[in-house]
């Protein structure tokens, strides 16, 4: 089923289920309000909200609405937890070699990731706030999972059975920040501003054969300022999996309903699948010319995030931002 969240003036808006093709939708408040709601009592709820889906896919649903992405929070508004991870470590090799910088060989091995804000996600249309187009403003493509109760020492072959739903992600990141930050060896903050999800979170069944092994096989389409920059394949180059996120992230604790655990920007070995952020771009542009040519976005720039399955139907909906200055700067 597909599942998103409407703005209605709340902290944590309105759940409602989205119909597959994305045109309709229908308030689920007789089910669940809002949807952490539905993930802290998912085995109860969730049938309910199937049999709704199937209503509404069949044009059964009473009091069914135009579905519109532009009215729609993060599926998860604010959430418990937010861990991003580095699975495609393709990405960070060539960012790191494009600095010089040796890669520890345990990167191929020990995943890396960071905690991130989860009090103030925005929505998939919403504007990409900064106070300052000087600090490196950049898009990044993700794919992100929703967990529900996952024990500490989670072996991985059990952690899949933990994943409710899955997102698209826009780790918008200040890149220009990020040194000063990692240089005092306490991980990223100021560096991160609000992350924003897709439209609709969507459980792995949708995904039919494209989910496999924990992982989306399916290319992720970036389109900056219109033009599509990158369409890697997210099953491919995916050193970790899901399942293997999460139990780094379960070594040495509890992890409960409402979590997300993002997959890093997604990319791939064959540099003609393009780029899923500008620091991507520019690192190839270093090595090859010893400097990098790409600027990053600047104010009036637009990002459009978003994946196909195979019949060139989107599964997510978009993630389409601007991005703005702060007001009173």
């Amino acid at each position: 089923m597909k599942l998103a969240t409407l703005k209605d003036g709340s902290r944590d808006g309105q759940l409602v289920v989205v119909a597959r093709d994305l045109k309709t939708a229908c308030i689920a408040d007789g089910i669940a309000p809002t949807l952490q709601r539905a993930l802290d009592d998912w085995n109860f709820i969730a049938p309910q909200l199937g049999e709704l889906y199937d209503r509404l896919n069949a044009g059964r649903a009473v009091n069914s609405f135009e579905f519109e992405p532009q009215n729609c929070m993060a599926p998860l508004p604010r959430a418990f937890q937010w861990a991003d991870g580095s699975s495609y470590v393709n990405h960070v090799e060539l960012v790191r070699k494009a600095r010089n910088a040796e890669m520890p060989d345990s990167f191929w091995h020990d995943p890396l990731m960071y905690q991130g804000c989860s009090d103030d996600f925005i929505g998939p249309c919403d504007d990409i706030v900064t106070r300052s187009a000087e600090w490196g403003i950049d898009f990044e493509s993700e794919i992100a999972v929703i967990t529900g109760d996952v024990p500490m020492g989670v072996k991985v072959q059990h952690a899949g059975e933990a994943i409710r739903l899955l997102m698209l992600v826009n780790d918008v990141s200040l890149r220009n920040l990020i040194s000063a930050e990692l240089a005092k060896g306490f991980g990223f903050l100021q560096s991160k501003p609000a992350t924003s999800f897709s439209p609709v979170a969507v459980t792995p069944d949708e995904l039919g054969d494209a989910w496999k092994d924990g992982k989306v096989h399916l290319p992720l389409r970036s389109s900056w300022n219109g033009n599509l920059v990158g369409q890697p394949n997210a099953g491919v180059d995916m050193v970790f999996s899901f399942p293997q996120l999460i139990t780094h992230l379960c070594k040495t604790r509890n992890v409960r309903a409402g979590s997300i655990v993002g997959s890093g920007t997604v990319s791939n070995k064959d540099a003609a699948k393009g780029y899923s952020c500008i620091a991507e771009k520019r690192a190839l542009e270093m090595i090859a010319t010893g400097e990098p040519l790409t600027p990053f976005m600047q104010y009036g720039d637009s990002i459009k995030i978003e994946m196909l399955d195979k019949n060139g139907k989107s599964i997510f909906g978009a993630i389409e931002q601007s991005v703005v200055e702060a007001d009173g700067v």
